[in-house]
């Protein structure tokens, strides 16, 4: 069975895409890695330059009525395996509304998946059925903040959502911390913070990792070029960092 990490935060703009497609990317050096890009926006499918027309999508997977398996949704890319997210996915609420079995169609699928070691999910700021199809079908949860005065916006109610699921749906959940991104340091407010954001993770029973993401312009040079940062700038301080998070997420049991 593959590990399930899903990257969530009900904030947008905050980093969920670019942490889940250089986590995707690093973990897929290691071993058999499939990143799912769940947010309708797109972002992740369109750095891997995957797919949506004439193609399975996610939305194919967890709305269609014929259950597709995941592995016919799987695009092989440059970048790596992505299932690609679609723009139809904003319907699955109405569509799914009344379905009991409508909150555990990506769990299904992913039950039957074989052939991968690591699983990336990435998704849309929003607390929604789709998001609950990923918390269900997971074991861990990244959550991606800033070191800003609105950094925690949002958080407890993302953090009881994933204890509800932990609690009803899916024993085995658990948080596997906050990761600082887009972090510089160089301010006092942004220390007072960190530190404010270390007191709320030991809160939530969880972490705040050591390592931080710094940020540099060669990511947003990626994103352009449709590369990863290991691909594209692999010496930069940003991929450095991914790197080093990617190492202290493995230790975790």
């Amino acid at each position: 069975m593959a590990k399930i990490y899903v990257v969530a935060n009900q904030k947008g703009g905050i980093g969920k895409s670019t942490t889940a497609t250089n986590l995707a990317g690093i973990l897929g050096r290691k071993a058999k890695t499939l990143l799912i890009d769940a947010d309708p926006q797109g972002n992740s499918t369109s750095t891997y330059e995957a797919k949506i027309e004439d193609v399975a999508t996610l939305y194919d997977v967890i709305i269609d009525s014929d259950k597709l398996p995941i592995s016919e949704a799987i695009q092989h890319t440059p970048n790596g395996d992505i299932v690609a997210s679609d723009p139809l996915l904003v319907k699955a609420e109405k569509m799914l509304d009344g379905d009991l079995e409508g909150f555990y169609r990506l769990k299904d699928s992913l039950d039957n998946l074989e052939g991968y070691e690591y699983v990336v999910i990435d998704t849309a700021p929003s607390l929604n059925i789709i998001l609950y199809n990923c918390l269900i079908a997971a074991d861990k949860v990244i959550i991606p903040v800033t070191a800003d005065s609105y950094a925690m916006q949002g958080i407890q109610q993302l953090y009881d959502t994933i204890m509800s699921v932990k609690r009803r749906q899916n024993r085995n959940l658990s948080i596997a911390g906050l990761l600082l991104v887009r972090y510089s340091g160089r301010s006092n407010l942004e220390r007072e913070i960190r530190e404010n954001i270390e007191q709320i993770a030991k809160q939530m029973d969880t972490r705040l990792f050591k390592t931080v993401i710094r940020e540099c312009v060669k990511t947003k040079e990626a994103q352009d070029a449709k590369k990863l940062l290991i691909d594209y700038a692999p010496k930069c301080n940003t991929c450095l960092d991914y790197l080093d998070f990617a190492k202290e997420l493995l230790r975790i049991k």
